[in-house]
C-alpha cells in the first residue's frame, strides 16, 4: 500500500502540472478550474498564464517531493476557496440550476482536487518539514472527506443520467448500461466508505484501480478521436481521471502512524 501512494503522489502531480500546461497553452482557464463566465476578470490571459505557471510548479514539487507538505497545503487552501467565494456564489446568483445536482458538478471536480491537495500533505509531508501556516494544518483531516463528497455525488450523477452516461462507455464493452450502474454504484459506495472509515485503504484501493481503468479504456481513446475543437476539454477530463485515482491511491496507503493531526482516514 505504501508503494501505492507513491504512485497516486506521482499521478497526481504529473496531473496537476497537466491541467497547468493546458491553462498556458489555451491561455484560459479549463472548464472546472473556475465557473464559464469570466470574460470581466481584467487581465484574464496574463492570470491564466500565471495560473497555469503556478500549477505546473505544484505539479512538479508533488512529483519530486519537494516541500510537498508546504506547497500542498497552498494548492487545496487556493482551491478550496476559489470553491467558496467563486462557485457557490456563482451557482447561486448566476445559474437558474443551481438546484440540479448536474450543474454542481465542475465546482465538484475542484473541490475533489482541493481535497486531494490536502491528502497530499497529510501523507507525504516530511518529518522535518516547516510547516506553511499552522490554521492550515487544520484542513488536513478534511481531504479524505472533501473528495469523497463529490465522488459519492458522480456516483449519483451516474444513475440519474445512466443513459447519457453509457454513451461514454467504449462500443466495444457489451451492456453499457449495466457497467454505467456498477460503476455509480462503485463511486457512491467508495465515496461513502471513505467518510466512514469503512475499511477506507481497501476500498480507496478499488477506487483508484477503476478510475485507472477508466483513464486508459475511456479517456485516452476520447483524447485520441476527439475533434481538435474538444481535444482541450478532453485531456483536462483525463487529467482529473488521473487525480482522482492518484489521490485514492494516497488514501489507499494511508499510515496509522502518522500524527493526529495529519490522518485523513
Amino acid at each position: 500500500m505504501r508503494n501505492l501512494s507513491i504512485v497516486g503522489r506521482i499521478f497526481f502531480g504529473i496531473a496537476i502540472a497537466g491541467i497547468g500546461f493546458l491553462t498556458i497553452y489555451y491561455s484560459d482557464f479549463p472548464y472546472m478550474l473556475i465557473p464559464p463566465e469570466h470574460s470581466w476578470i481584467p487581465a484574464r490571459e496574463m492570470l491564466a498564464y500565471i495560473s497555469g505557471a503556478m500549477l505546473i510548479l505544484a505539479g512538479a514539487c508533488i512529483v519530486f517531493e519537494i516541500r510537498i507538505k508546504s506547497v500542498s497545503l497552498l494548492l487545496g487552501s487556493v482551491l478550496l476557496l476559489i470553491f467558496c467565494l467563486y462557485f457557490i456564489p456563482y451557482e447561486f446568483m448566476a445559474s437558474s440550476n443551481y438546484m440540479h445536482l448536474l450543474d454542481w458538478e465542475n465546482a465538484e471536480k475542484e473541490l475533489a482536487l482541493a481535497g486531494g491537495a490536502f491528502v497530499m500533505a497529510g501523507f507525504h509531508s516530511k518529518k522535518n518539514e516547516a510547516s506553511l501556516n499552522w490554521y492550515l494544518e487544520k484542513l488536513i483531516p478534511f481531504g479524505a472527506i472533501l473528495f469523497a463528497i463529490p465522488i459519492i455525488s458522480f456516483g449519483i450523477l451516474h444513475f440519474i443520467y445512466a443513459k447519457d452516461v453509457s454513451d461514454y462507455v467504449p462500443s466495444w464493452i457489451p451492456n453499457r448500461l449495466l457497467w454505467t450502474y456498477l460503476a455509480g454504484i462503485g463511486l457512491f459506495g467508495s465515496g461513502l466508505a471513505i467518510i466512514l472509515k469503512i475499511k477506507p485503504e481497501l476500498t480507496a484501493a478499488l477506487l483508484g484501480t477503476m478510475i485507472f481503468i477508466w483513464f486508459v479504456i475511456l479517456h485516452i481513446p476520447r483524447v485520441i478521436v476527439s475533434p481538435v475543437a474538444y481535444r482541450g476539454s478532453e485531456i483536462t477530463s483525463a487529467f482529473l481521471a488521473l487525480a482522482y485515482c492518484g489521490i485514492s491511491f494516497v488514501i489507499a496507503g494511508a499510515n496509522k502512524k502518522q500524527p493526529a493531526n495529519q490522518r485523513f482516514v
